[in-house]
């Protein structure tokens, strides 16, 4: 049987089957239609404004890495005007991310990208591994993603930028709707599918990716030959995400499309009125000035649990209250400092593609 022809050109060789659609296209296809569906996520969106400063979330995996090499070209290719920089994240994980930062160093030459490095050590004076050394794997992720997304915000602040990109994919949101589900969490539920995020007193984030499935994300890696860390953290396979990631593989081994089926059905969810009075009212922590739903931010909680030796109680509300009985924070004991927003960006704010 001879080879088949690119469904889209229609000249070239197919080498590859696309996940998303079933398409059978060549290599340069797949780049172009990847990058333009990408390019028209950000756009029907309005994500940037000319002359803003971004900030892409780097870890060194595939998500990040691609979405940084992503951004550069449709920076280049259709005048976004966007200043690009790379902000990552150090946990404190030996064997995992002290090797990935060395791959977002590469980036940095090969990207020609500012980065700043931001550890976990540096702003709450613990590591990932010591905290896993105290609390055991069972909620780790809960302490790791808090404290990720605070530092995130205070890296992005210290760079003074306006937005914040990172690379969750398709399946990322979908596998977050699923859980979200199966947990009840009606707050998160209603907003878990938004592309951007923004608090009172936080900076913009964004998915451009949102729509862009993972197995097409490791496909642009390997045709572009992109420098990536591969390993997953060694810590996550407890995670409670891993069973919803499960559910959805098995769905779409099916169901191609279920994917973006999900994604679309959480689109649509709306709560009720009476619902969104009983939630509570953003505050900012009185403790560290961080966005907070309460008098203290989830962050500075689950340090005060560790700092006090008593880590478990930090988790939930009705733990807290253990903390309570203890009674004020003894002077000798960290936290975290005080959260300034950047100072905004003089640049004008024309939209792309107006």
């Amino acid at each position: 049987m001879p080879p088949k022809t690119c469904a889209l050109c229609e000249n070239a060789k197919a080498i590859l089957k696309r996940p998303k659609t079933g398409q059978q296209i060549c290599k340069d296809c797949f780049f172009y239609v990847f990058e333009t569906e990408v390019h028209n996520t950000i756009t029907q969106a309005n994500l940037f404004a000319r002359g803003d400063r971004v900030a892409i979330g780097a870890s060194g995996g595939k998500d990040s890495t691609v979405l940084a090499y992503v951004l550069k070209t449709l920076n280049e290719r259709y005048h976004y005007g966007l200043h690009l920089f790379l902000l990552s994240i150090d946990e404190g994980i030996t064997g995992y991310r002290d090797d990935s930062l060395e791959t977002v160093k590469r980036n940095q030459q090969q990207y020609d990208m500012p980065l700043k490095i931001l550890s976990y050590d540096e702003l709450y004076g613990w590591t990932m591994d010591r905290i896993v050394s105290q609390i055991g794997k069972k909620n780790n992720c809960t302490f790791c993603g808090v404290f990720r997304r605070q530092a995130l915000d205070r890296g992005a602040a210290a760079l003074n930028v306006d937005h914040i990109v990172t690379g969750h994919n398709a399946d990322d949101i979908a596998e977050t709707v699923l859980m979200n589900i199966m947990r009840g969490d009606i707050a998160r539920l209603g907003r878990c599918t938004s592309i951007v995020t923004q608090g009172e007193d936080t900076i913009k984030r964004s998915k451009p990716f949102k729509y862009a499935y993972e197995k097409e994300i490791v496909m642009y890696a390997y045709f572009k030959k992109l420098d990536y860390f591969s390993t997953e953290c060694i810590y996550s396979p407890d995670a409670y995400r891993g069973h919803a990631r499960t559910f959805l593989k098995d769905l779409e081994a099916a169901r191609p499309s279920a994917i973006i089926d999900i994604i679309h059905s959480g689109e649509a969810f709306e709560i009720r009125e009476e619902i969104k009075a009983t939630q509570k009212i953003q505050q900012t922590c009185k403790r560290c000035g961080y966005m907070s739903s309460n008098d203290l931010c989830k962050a500075c909680t689950l340090l005060e649990g560790l700092e006090r030796g008593m880590a478990s109680s930090g988790i939930t509300d009705r733990a807290r209250k253990k903390l309570d009985a203890e009674g004020p924070l003894p002077e000798n004991l960290r936290t975290i400092p005080f959260y300034q927003p950047p100072s905004g960006n003089p640049n004008p704010t024309i939209t792309i593609g107006s």
